[in-house]
């Protein structure tokens, strides 16, 4: 552990564990980033590497990861353990937004400057070629890519593998799921599908039903690669797609999904957590209420003194600042805006975790993030 980190660290820990024990002194930060916050900040990324590299080659996935954490752990203050690690770093497999997609069909298309994306693979001419072929294998595809990559990093860890002094470990794949109605979206395409929806809402809900029993299967199959149980006390899932339908739509085309993944895949112990970017506020009391949720992560735009009064103070809500306000405002402005969340959520619950909406962006200041930080331990305190 770095000496300078030491007294942080120590705080870190005792804010954690108060917080989880419902008697947090203050409001506790987080920052949700990944590697495309270092590989498209030319500042950092000196030898432009590109997301092609990143996702086609295990090394150089490795190395830059380690570099990322390297800089996550000592230029970017939240409250996590800074410095080296004590128990040492991991990395991921990762390929983004682009995991599931690309392992039912899609292709990836790499823009320049930008993170990857899928190309969607199911038009008018042949929107059946899914159904038709059925549950992809669980370690075909990009999953196929991902074990291999999976177990090149164990390997090395196994080995001994010292990174600035400290071991390196892997990290499970992903456990989750982007959801099935964002997937559909991905496949066919977000306007298509939306269509789909209504002028086929048979062909809609089937397809649907597939991505969802394919994404149980994936994810059973991945828990028993790596020893573990098929359900676990509670999952993260996302479906970012549904902000754009109404409660009602939400209801009759979707929710029958996302239970079946809850039923299949969790024993709900411990609750399950949903990510949801943009305003997706309307539909979190339902997440609440059939799917046994506890833990939300919002996105923007968020009356985040609202969401906790519908949700209760026992709900775990995730939300902060807009991340164009924390890439392009002032330090000031930054403050500003913690401060208006805090005196919206404070006053209502013990529970409330600030971070960025949605996503740290690339080139962000980190006197910004920092900016964020010392307001939350200036405002963020209970009485």
């Amino acid at each position: 552990m770095t000496e300078n980190f030491k007294e942080h660290n120590r705080e870190v820990k005792e804010l954690w564990k108060a917080f989880y024990a419902g008697k947090p002194e203050r409001i506790p930060m987080t920052i949700g980033a990944s590697p495309r916050f270092f590989l498209l900040n030319p500042a950092y990324n000196t030898k432009r590497i590109s997301f092609r590299e990143y996702f086609n080659d295990p090394e150089i996935m490795w190395n830059i990861q380690l570099e990322f954490a390297k800089l996550t752990a000592f230029q970017i203050f939240f409250d996590h353990e800074m410095g080296v690690p004590e128990n040492g770093w991991a990395v991921n497999v990762d390929f983004q937004n682009t995991f599931e997609a690309p392992w039912l069909g899609c292709g990836i298309r790499y823009p320049e400057d930008n993170v990857p994306a899928t190309v969607p693979c199911l038009r008018d001419g042949n929107k059946y070629e899914l159904l038709e072929k059925g549950v992809p294998d669980p370690f075909s595809g990009l999953m196929r890519t991902a074990k291999e990559y999976y177990e090149i990093f164990r390997e090395k860890g196994e080995k001994g593998f010292v990174y600035e002094g400290a071991p390196v470990s892997v990290n499970r794949v992903m456990d989750g799921t982007d959801g099935p109605f964002t997937i559909a979206c991905n496949l066919r395409g977000t306007g298509e599908f939306c269509v789909d929806l209504y002028e086929d809402t048979e062909y809609a809900l089937q397809l649907m039903g597939l991505i969802t029993e394919a994404t149980i299967q994936r994810i059973k199959a991945w828990r028993k690669f790596e020893g573990l149980p098929e359900k676990s006390a509670g999952i993260w899932f996302a479906d970012d797609s549904t902000a754009l339908l109404s409660l009602e739509c939400y209801k009759e085309f979707v929710l029958p999904f996302h239970k079946k993944l809850v039923s299949e895949l969790s024993t709900k112990d411990t609750g399950n957590q949903i990510h949801l970017c943009g305003d997706a506020s309307h539909l979190f009391k339902t997440y609440q209420d059939e799917l046994g949720c506890t833990k939300f992560d919002t996105g923007f735009p968020v009356n985040h003194g609202e969401l906790v009064k519908e949700l209760g103070p026992e709900a775990v809500v995730y939300g902060g600042p807009r991340i164009q306000l924390l890439q392009n405002g002032t330090k000031e402005a930054v403050a500003a805006e913690v401060k208006r969340i805090i005196r919206q959520v404070k006053p209502l619950t013990k529970k409330f975790v600030l971070r960025d909406a949605n996503n740290l962006a690339p080139l962000t200041p980190l006197e910004n993030v920092k900016a964020m930080y010392d307001a939350v331990r200036e405002y963020g305190r209970f009485e």
